[in-house]
């Protein structure tokens, strides 16, 4: 099978390969899946060019990028159901704590990483499923239901944020977001408030047009940047819930301000979901998408030979959506 390889970190062009490798074999309580397509994100990018704090050589002798994908389902290992081989299936976790992800024509897996995808979502949307929109679902309803909440979504014109915008909607929350002035009508039309997250008033601006009352819910995409904001409109005992701090990866906090309002702060990491909190977050997401709730943006399709120039569009900023790879 073809399969894009590294063994060092580098700049995607010079490390990233397109091999033959031979085809997995599932084991048990493993399914195959045929992959369609694979999912690029950011963090595929960071964990490539050895970006991870503390990493300084990739944990397998020999990686296949990338966590996200879908495909169809041609075999199954010992103890799963063969009713399940010829499922369309999206995938989770495919290279998390593993060396072979979703860059290739297959991959071997356990069965409950192969989720069921929906007859009417093609298999591009598929590959947007597993890190962006369940970041985005778990973010939003990881605490419970939204509905009549006031909800703020910090750079809501991001892949993730754009997501959580249109599940905080679709859940009956009131939508607040931040955003760059360029996606400010995009995101009014799919039913938020939108702000200028580099107003330096931002707080007040906030807090006047929802008179006063404050946040039961943030999504947080920069931490740190956005702590002395968030601590002023959250509400008491209302969550921060921090999928990201790139800005500023090492924080101080108002603990104080954060304290007197007993503020819970969800570091989300969709990797590292409880059993629990992944089940939930999949049957939020699959009620959202049989309801045809979510807009799931996607900017390049590319083959799967140039993988390195998909990471160079997502390094640079070079999109307006999610980038995936047709396998």
């Amino acid at each position: 099978m073809r399969a894009i390889i590294y063994d060092r970190f580098g700049p995607a062009d010079e490390v990233l390969s397109l091999q033959d490798l031979p085809v997995p074999t599932p084991a048990e309580g493993e399914v195959l899946v045929r992959l369609k397509t694979s999912g690029v994100n950011p963090s595929d990018i960071r964990a490539r060019a050895g970006g991870r704090p503390g990493v300084t050589k990739p944990p397998f002798p020999q990686i296949t990028p990338h966590s996200d994908g879908a495909g169809v389902i041609e075999a199954v290992g010992k103890g799963v159901s063969e009713t399940r081989v010829g499922e369309r299936v999206w995938i989770r976790n495919g290279q998390w704590q593993r060396g072979f992800g979703t860059a290739a024509d297959y991959i071997a897996l356990p069965a409950d990483l192969a989720v069921i995808l929906p007859d009417h979502i093609s298999f591009e949307q598929g590959a947007v499923l597993g890190i962006p929109a369940l970041t985005a679902v778990h973010a939003v309803l990881g605490g419970g239901s939204v509905a009549g909440k006031t909800v703020l979504i910090s750079g809501g014109a991001g892949t993730v944020g754009r997501i959580a915008v249109q599940v905080a909607k679709a859940s009956g929350a009131r939508v607040l977001t931040t955003a760059r002035p360029a996606a400010h009508a995009d995101l009014a039309a799919l039913g938020a408030e939108v702000f200028d997250y580099s107003a330096p008033d931002l707080a007040d601006q906030i807090l006047t047009a929802t008179q006063g009352a404050l946040v039961d819910r943030i999504v947080e995409v920069e931490f740190g940047k956005n702590a002395e904001t968030n601590a002023r409109v959250i509400t008491e005992r209302g969550t921060i819930a921090a999928f990201g701090s790139a800005l500023d990866m090492a924080p101080v906090m108002p603990f104080y301000p954060l304290m007197f309002k007993a503020v819970n702060i969800d570091l989300v990491l969709v990797y590292l979901l409880s059993t629990q909190e992944s089940e939930a977050a999949i049957k939020n997401l699959t009620d959202l998408l049989m309801r045809d709730a979510l807009d799931l943006r996607i900017s390049d399709v590319l083959p799967l030979e140039e993988c390195a120039k998909a990471h160079d569009m997502i390094a640079t900023g070079q999109r307006t959506g999610s980038v995936v790879l047709s396998i």
